[in-house]
């Protein structure tokens, strides 16, 4: 449930960034009046996620045993592959987002009301697609049945937020938000990547170093309170093979190195979302 929580705030607040400053400058610019094209390309990228999410569980769901754990398997290493490249590519297109948006705006509105439809539909629709992977890998691998609410227990927050940073009520370290969260996904990712190894072993296909790294099934058994809270977030199994181990140390030395290493983030500036709203009002 927090995995899936977290994970919807923070691309729930993503997608809120993107609308709160397009809003904010439609407002600005004196063109209010066209948030109606703004709110269907919202609602139009939100019902191509949920399509999209429930055609990809309706097909799994006739799948035999072995290609359902391939499936699992290819939407695991899918999922840490979209969570990767979505925490490397916020921290680098950040500093630039909102004068790339006004930007697109402005050719949108000068192709017609349609085109800034679109605009917000891919916008919206890739944090929407994004989220679809995210949480067909959690619901997969930790079958955790309080996932679903924490996924809209997370994207109802994000909602608040995005609200408070547009009416300029809500001030939020956006440089902090961002840089904590990521690390919590790379290790949500670490996590997902060495599940999906371990299906892809299940599926037939992997049969290499499944050794048993080591047993802590008599000091933190799967069963347990704690056991199961690391299990749904971070991937934590009891008896992981050496592959998986070697999988889950790697990916998340590798991508939390390389994270750290480069410097900058997600700017304060675009905390100027809500106060730039708030002077529009």
């Amino acid at each position: 449930m927090l995995a899936a929580f977290l994970i919807m705030l923070r691309e729930g607040v993503e997608a809120a960034l993107v609308v709160g400053i397009v809003a904010s400058y439609l407002k600005q610019t004196g063109r209010g009046g066209l948030m109606p094209a703004v709110w269907l390309g919202v609602l139009l990228a939100l019902a191509a996620s949920l399509f999209a999410g429930a055609g990809l569980q309706l097909a799994s769901a006739e799948f035999p045993q072995k290609a359902q754990e391939l499936f699992e398997s290819l939407i695991g290493f899918s999922a840490v592959a979209v969570l990767t490249f979505m925490v490397f590519w916020m921290r680098k297109v950040s500093r630039a987002l909102k004068g790339e948006l006004h930007a697109g705006v402005d050719t949108a509105l000068r192709r017609g009301g349609f085109a800034l439809v679109g605009m917000v539909f891919l916008a919206v629709a890739r944090e929407g697609l994004e989220s679809v992977f995210f949480l067909l890998a959690i619901f997969e691998q930790s079958g955790d049945g309080a996932a679903p609410l924490g996924a809209l227990l997370g994207l109802l927050a994000a909602g608040g937020v995005g609200y408070g940073l547009y009416a300029g009520g809500t001030r939020l370290d956006l440089r902090r938000f961002f840089r904590w969260t990521s690390l919590f996904i790379l290790l949500v990712a670490a996590g997902m990547c060495a599940g999906s190894l371990k299906s892809l072993h299940e599926a037939g296909i992997w049969n290499h170093l499944q050794a048993t790294a080591f047993d802590l099934s008599n000091v933190l058994p799967l069963d347990s309170p704690l056991g199961a809270l690391l299990s749904a977030v971070l991937g934590y199994q009891e008896t992981p093979s050496i592959g998986e181990v070697i999988a889950y140390i790697g990916y998340l030395v590798l991508a939390s190195s390389a994270f750290l290493w480069q410097p900058g983030g997600p700017p304060r500036r675009l905390l100027a979302i809500g106060s730039e709203a708030g002077k529009a009002s």
